[in-house]
């Protein structure tokens, strides 16, 4: 079975400033997610009320009496003092709703509503008054003012009390902005690769790497060496194609049963665009990534490293990833970053169903700002990560990044016994 998979890049450069994701929350969006602590939990359903509606849920277990989510999000009180959200309970009960406003300028302030819905499962809108809020520090009485960066919501505080909630358009009145707007646009092409021509691949623009750096193996269970070799990554009618073959291959004193190619750029940038055209294999156990590393990764065999600029171990190099497909189901491609603050867990992500990618084209793209990365597909941007706070641990996206292309075999999902794919770039 042979399977297309075609890629063209381009990559931009240019600076400018950008606005920080705001009010509302409507959960329609990957923006629009919930970190817990305590033992809580959050994920996006679809509203009882309304199928075609996506509401937060929320759930408190009754390991502490003060769990809770916090979203980063502009809020500013000098529009109004004001903030709304609908909030549905499964259970006639009382409950209480602690907001707290939290910034590094301003005077951490919260309100707290205690209310009772009208029915069971059933909605009701709660009215938080900033004009009348409690210094989080000291209890005292503040008529808050000013903007925000952080939205707490505490359900059922100071009680424990085990419940699944939903909460939804959360608002203080700012009109509607897409959190996937372009902070920069950028326009001068600054590097690619149209593949024209027939045979090896361009040797100035692309690296080979075939030193798997887990005992001659690559990680995540993987189960391919990578080769340099024509015919798992060769060039032919305007396409690149990267082969991924079942085949019995020693190399670096290790047999494995596949073979694949991972290409890097040897060329790395530091903020731009990035954009792909791609037809993807699929396949349970085929995992293919178009992805970015840091440069200064300290990765023994990568053309990097080899050059001298091998300092951070991974995360702290930092990770983009573009677009991956074989995590989830087929279909289902998936971009996510990877930071030191994210370490064991990939909680910086977010899944886009599409149509039969193994035959049609999509543009893959990432839009890496100063102060925002944001995923598009076919030009429409569905994912953007912008912490509110950027440090080593949450922004290691301040140095050089380089491009990657390959395609893993094995990784979590059963093998399937034959895979060839093409891969191309224009």
């Amino acid at each position: 079975m042979k399977i297309n998979y075609t890629l063209i890049i381009i990559i931009f450069l240019i600076y400018l400033q950008l606005n920080s994701q705001e009010m509302p929350i409507d959960f329609t969006d990957s923006a629009d997610t919930f970190i817990t602590f305590d033992g809580a939990g959050f994920s996006t359903i679809n509203d009882p009320k309304d199928l075609g509606n996506k509401v937060g849920k929320f759930f408190n277990n009754v390991a502490n009496a003060s769990q809770g989510f916090y979203i980063d999000v502009a809020v500013n009180l000098d529009i109004q003092q004001k903030i709304t959200l609908d909030f549905y309970s499964f259970d006639p009960n009382s409950h209480n709703i602690l907001l707290k406003l939290e910034s590094a300028t301003n005077t951490n302030v919260e309100v707290k509503e205690t209310f009772t819905v009208p029915s069971p499962s059933n909605w009701k809108t709660i009215s938080f008054d900033f004009s009348n809020a409690k210094n989080s520090a000291n209890g005292a009485n503040i008529n808050a003012t000013g903007t925000y960066t952080r939205l707490f919501v505490i359900i059922d505080d100071a009680s424990k009390t085990p419940g699944t909630y939903l909460i939804d358009d959360i608002t203080d009145g700012t009109a509607p902005t897409n959190p996937n707007t372009l902070d920069v646009i950028y326009t001068d092409l600054v590097w690619s690769d149209e593949f024209d021509g027939n045979g090896a691949i361009d040797g100035t623009k692309w690296f080979q790497q075939t030193i798997g750096p887990n005992g001659g193996k690559w990680y995540n269970g993987e189960l391919q060496h990578y080769t340099d070799r024509t015919e798992n990554a060769n060039v032919t009618d305007g396409y690149l194609n990267i082969v991924a073959k079942k085949e019995d291959f020693t190399q670096n004193g290790v047999a494995l049963n596949y073979t694949s190619a991972r290409l890097t750029s040897k060329y790395a940038f530091t903020h731009g665009r990035v954009d792909v055209r791609a037809k993807l294999p699929f396949g349970n156990g085929i995992w293919t990534a178009i992805w970015t590393l840091g440069k200064n990764v300290n990765e023994p065999g990568s053309y990097w490293y080899e050059q001298g600029f091998g300092t951070k171990n991974w995360p702290s190099c930092g990770e983009i990833d573009i677009m991956e497909h074989g995590l989830h189901a087929t279909n289902n491609v998936s971009s996510a970053l990877h930071t030191p603050s994210s370490f064991g867990n990939t909680v910086n992500t977010s899944t886009k169903t599409l149509t039969n990618v193994a035959e049609n084209f999509h543009i893959y793209s990432m839009n890496w700002s100063p102060n925002q990365i944001t995923f598009m597909i076919d030009g429409i941007g569905y994912y953007t990560y912008k912490p509110s706070t950027k440090n080593d641990a949450t922004w290691p996206f301040d140095k050089e990044q380089f491009l990657l292309l390959n395609i893993a075999v094995g990784v979590i999902l059963a093998l399937q016994t034959l895979i060839s794919q093409k891969v191309v770039w224009l």
